[in-house]
């Protein structure tokens, strides 16, 4: 199998049941049968392996052409995994906007405990490359940034980091490697919150991770096992599911995000459209160079004529919801979530509204939108 569509139905078959299942089983138990001679098998106790993360285990790395993957409780649990395979004292540089969840998890926890970070606009590689410190490790950055969608250039980085000894590491949340396989690009360590597009249901919380070589891949198994913030066997199997439908919904999903963005870019009470979808993004030159897709999410700003929470409160399709990449449309207002000392620097203001686009019919959306609009006007 060398085709994308067929290796997101049929992962890598691990061979152990015997029943002959087409959708791998559930295996939900905490601990397996040793050998005759008292020696382990694959399995023995299931924080360290079970059948069913290490199906999806070896799906994601497969689909994201690493040398092994690996499945976590959440997007952070991942991500602080990841982080922990660094020494103290160990600098990153990182994007300057992150997801609000990763920002704390660095900047409230890991900061506090041996590691120091730098954020830089990765967009600049003067900058990132000025911010490189003799302790430096690695440059972790989102190729379309949360929520604005500012396009980063996978290719760029990782040879710069690479010019350097440093790591490339790459939240692919809002691509997938249906969209983008960083790896391919030269990054190190790609990483996801596969609770958004990859899970994609909206009914489950999971972290994923691949890492590039089998030196990173060992480190990264022995804190899995050792931290333990594995992802449980059903919760495996809904990010399989997920997984085997990827491509249709994100065709659908950025079918529809791509009318969405076009119509609101052309509406009177919107202010600016951000989606590298769109020819005049700043990004989409670069995103059609190094994604094949611009999914499912786009952030506006309404004019100043718009009340933005009666707009979000007005929505009938749209759910006034966190989150995004599950088969519902969502919208939120990511300023009020910012802490206060980070808005003047954020590029954010009460006018600007994320929009997550769902399953839902095209000109339902669109509709909703319009008349949402209509019932914000001042």
């Amino acid at each position: 199998m060398t085709q994308f569509n067929t290796k997101l139905v049929h992962g890598p078959q691990l061979q152990t049941d015997k029943a002959g299942a087409i959708v791998p089983p559930v295996y939900q138990s905490a601990m397996y049968r040793f050998a005759p001679d008292g020696g382990t098998s694959d399995w023995d106790y299931a924080r360290s392996s079970n059948p069913t993360r290490d199906y999806l285990e070896r799906q994601i790395a497969t689909l994201e052409n690493g040398d092994a993957g690996f499945a976590f409780s959440s997007g952070v649990a991942a991500i602080a995994t990841v982080l922990a395979i660094f020494p103290d004292g160990s600098h990153f540089i990182i994007g300057d906007s992150l997801y609000s969840g990763t920002d704390r998890l660095l900047n409230q926890y890991f900061a506090q405990h041996g590691l120091t970070f730098t954020p830089v606009d990765p967009r600049d590689l003067t900058a990132v490359e000025a911010a490189i410190r003799p302790e430096t490790k690695a440059i972790f950055f989102e190729t379309f940034s949360n929520p604005l969608l500012k396009v980063s250039s996978v290719k760029a980085i990782s040879t710069l980091a690479k010019a350097h000894d440093l790591l490339t590491i790459v939240d692919n949340t809002f691509l997938t490697p249906y969209y983008q396989r960083p790896l391919d690009l030269g990054a190190d360590i790609v990483l996801h919150s596969a609770t958004k597009y990859i899970g994609g249901h909206g009914d489950l919380i999971a972290g994923l991770v691949v890492s590039a070589s089998p030196e990173i891949s060992e480190k990264i198994g022995f804190l899995q096992n050792t931290i333990g913030a594995i992802l449980a066997p059903l919760d495996c199997s809904l990010v399989c599911r997920g997984i085997a439908t990827l491509a249709v919904r994100l065709d659908r999903e950025t079918s529809n995000a791509q009318a969405v963005a076009e119509f609101l870019e052309q509406h009177p009470d919107v202010a600016h459209v951000y989606y590298p979808g769109l020819k005049s993004d700043p990004g989409y030159a670069l995103a059609q160079q190094e994604t094949t897709g611009a999914s499912g999410l786009l952030s506006i700003k309404l004019a100043d004529n718009i009340d933005s929470i009666k707009f979000v409160n007005s929505t009938k399709v749209f759910d006034f919801a966190d989150s995004l990449g599950t088969v519902s449309s969502l919208v939120k207002l990511p300023w009020f979530k910012l802490p206060e000392e980070k808005r003047s620097t954020s590029g954010l203001t009460p006018q600007h509204v994320r929009i997550a686009i769902g399953l839902e019919d095209q000109q339902d959306l669109i509709d909703d939108l319009a008349q949402a609009l209509t019932a914000a006007e001042k």
